[in-house]
């Protein structure tokens, strides 16, 4: 054994003072590994969908329902089913209905905290009695620990429980006893949660979705192109935050920035007003819904120009100062004629539907001018002090990654880039070439430096690759050749508007591409998969979430309303057991209060994707790897016990 071993052995035993307390974790551990592998759960492309997102949180895509079904069997009745779900999801609200409508409460509780408990044996029992212990509620936590542990001890069990539920009701705190269940079931039945990228920009919620993920007890996040571009604003990147505003007053969502993190937008409606007043700003329209105030749509048009044409700007800046990003077919500014008001694409010139431009300076295009200098650095310290967004941020940072290997695998948002025979397509990075891995690697690395260094240096560069990283060409959180904003708003003719994705998406049913892209990470193609989101799998035309005989499943179905006339559902989640793989297509979803009053749930369809021969134990995961890593060192201190090199300590 070595100095560096038995210093170590020395600080363990600091936990594990003497054999007894080493040989009882030893066999706590061995113990854990041979229970059923817990419940992960699968989510991408949320764009702010809160309530949706919130639903399926609560209903862990169909799991809560699944757990009832398995319960009661045909003992129950598919509406009292339906009626105890609700109760489950949405606790408080459900007890006002009841409370109101119902003539026997005490009954109704009776019946209620019975199912409740059954449902929390059920949910509960994969997991151990101390992890159980952590999770129950403070205020009711040996009460509720009495209901659901069995006790041999006690001989009229029946009578012992069904006084325990009749003292709660008596002495009046049913309700929250009820309320403190169902959230121990939701906490119970998921007990790790993977966002696949994509929480921001066209919904109304980001900032509540983060809020929920914040509290949430165990998640990771992979980041999607629209969190790197929020991540690059919190940072300070001017160019991120000009997509920013544009893509909140695109989408008529405002009022996420000014009410949701509190972001001051006066100064970019004066400025508006004053350069943009007498324009009637047709070509930046609004997508709103109808919880939109329509009464603000004239200033947000201007507003929606005004951020649109310094973006514009900014990206050009970007541009022509990294020649390695390959961006240069987006510098158009220059190439507009004030004259002909065209502007030369490729070889032809296309006419502009917008020709008021008045901050454009045409022997400098790319210039701000004084004003719109000004009005950045408001917005810039605007972002930056803005409190509630650097903590989004920071839990993004901290819990997130541009890619993650979990339990055998592959997550990330987008794609690996390839070249057109499927090799790692070589992208070149302050001056160095990186493909595959070491790509999502070394851009990960200057996201961090953006936010986090302290020299001026690293930070500007950083900044700079999380906008390259929102829009580059070979970014593998975009896959696009090219995003083609500035078409889209001043050119009529379509053809121009084409996007072409990278060539990762014309492989996905190759085999030997996708194992090499297992590979590349670490993990064996036979056994694992890669889960993906970024672009909406269009089940109305036929479309399928499964490609390459299961290796890759791509899980954007449409959570965003955006994207369901498109795709024809409301998303896909992926939920992943001991006993399998699953893909739950999901219904729009109408509102928090229908799916209370009616009682409705929006999980439709239910896709086996992979059926193991022999049920998961935490022995085949990634815990399990690191507890046996535990039992290895433990049983190394029980030696050193044994042979003197240590003394045990009462």
């Amino acid at each position: 054994m070595t100095d560096l071993e038995l210093t170590y052995l020395k600080s363990l035993s600091k936990q594990y003072p003497n054999v007894a307390a080493a040989s009882t974790e030893i066999i706590n551990l061995q113990a854990i590994l041979n229970l059923p592998k817990s419940t992960e759960h699968f989510l991408t492309d949320i764009h702010g969908e809160y309530e949706q997102f919130n639903h399926v949180l609560k209903n862990g895509s169909g799991t809560v329902r699944r757990k009832i079904d398995e319960e009661f069997g045909i003992n129950l009745s598919d509406k009292d089913k339906r009626a105890l779900a609700t109760l489950i999801y949405y606790p408080r609200e459900k007890l006002h209905i009841v409370q109101e409508s119902e003539e026997n409460m005490e009954d109704w509780y009776r019946i209620n905290l019975h199912r409740l408990v059954q449902v929390t044996k059920r949910v509960s029992s994969k997991y151990t009695r101390s992890k159980v212990r952590k999770a129950l509620p403070s205020e009711f936590a040996y009460v509720i620990e009495e209901l659901i542990t069995e006790k041999a001890e006690v001989q009229n069990k029946e009578a012992y429980y069904n006084e325990i539920i009749h003292s709660i009701i008596r002495v009046g705190v049913a309700p929250d006893f009820i309320v403190a269940l169902s959230n121990l079931i939701q906490r119970m039945v998921i007990d790790h949660l993977h966002i696949v990228g994509d929480i921001y920009d066209r919904g109304p919620g980001p900032h509540i979705i983060m809020d929920t993920l914040k509290a949430y007890h165990s998640v990771d996040v992979q980041w999607g192109n629209h969190d790197i571009v929020w991540m690059g604003a919190a940072a300070g990147s001017k160019v991120c935050i000009a997509n920013v505003i544009r893509f909140s007053a695109r989408y008529g969502n405002m009022r996420l920035l000014e009410e949701g993190y509190g972001i001051n937008l006066i100064p970019l409606a004066t400025f508006a007003l004053d350069t943009y007043g007498d324009d009637d700003c047709r070509v930046f329209g609004i997508n709103y819904d109808g919880n939109y105030d329509v009464s603000d749509l004239s200033l947000d048009e201007k507003m929606h120009k005004a951020i649109t044409i310094i973006q514009f700007k900014l990206e050009g800046q970007l541009i022509r100062k990294y020649q390695e990003f390959e961006m240069d077919d987006r510098l158009l500014l220059d190439k507009i004629s004030p004259d002909r008001k065209t502007v030369r694409i490729g070889d032809k010139d296309y006419d502009l539907k917008d020709t008021f431009w008045p901050t454009l300076d045409t022997s400098d295009p790319y210039a701000l001018s004084e004003e719109e200098n000004e009005l950045m650095n408001k917005l810039q310290s605007a972002f930056m002090q803005c409190e509630k967004l650097q903590k989004h941020v920071r839990f993004l940072f901290s819990k997130g990654s541009l890619y993650k290997v979990y339990n055998s695998n592959l997550l990330y948002h987008g794609c690996v880039p390839l070249d057109e025979n499927g090799e790692f397509k070589k992208v070149t990075i302050h001056g160095r070439d990186y493909a595959g891995k070491a790509l999502y690697d070394i851009l990960e690395y200057y996201a961090r430096k953006g936010y986090y260094s302290k020299d001026p240096a690293e930070r500007e560069f950083g900044r700079d690759i999380m906008w390259y990283i929102w829009t580059g060409p070979n970014s593998p959180v975009f896959g696009k050749d090219k995003m083609a904003t500035f078409e889209r708003y001043f050119i009529e003719d379509e053809s121009t508007h084409t996007e072409t994705k990278c060539s990762y998406y014309r492989l996905l049913d190759n085999d030997e591409v996708i194992s090499k892209i297992l590979r590349e990470f670490g993990l064996h193609p036979d056994y694992s998969h890669i889960v993906n989101g970024h672009v909406p799998v269009e089940v109305k035309k036929g479309a399928s979430p499964i490609r390459c005989g299961g290796k890759l499943l791509v899980i954007d179905g449409g959570f965003s309303k955006a994207y369901q006339d498109k795709t024809g559902i409301a998303g896909y989640t992926l939920v992943s057991n001991s006993h399998g793989m699953r893909l739950v297509a999901h219904k729009p979803f109408e509102s928090t209060e229908s799916a209370i009053v009616n009682e409705s749930d929006i999980f439709s369809d239910d896709i086996s994707v992979e059926i193991y021969p022999m049920r998961r134990r935490v022995a085949d995961t990634d815990i399990g790897a690191d507890i046996r890593d535990q039992i290895t060192q433990l049983e190394e201190l029980l030696s050193a016990y044994h042979e003197g090199l240590i003394i045990e300590r009462d």
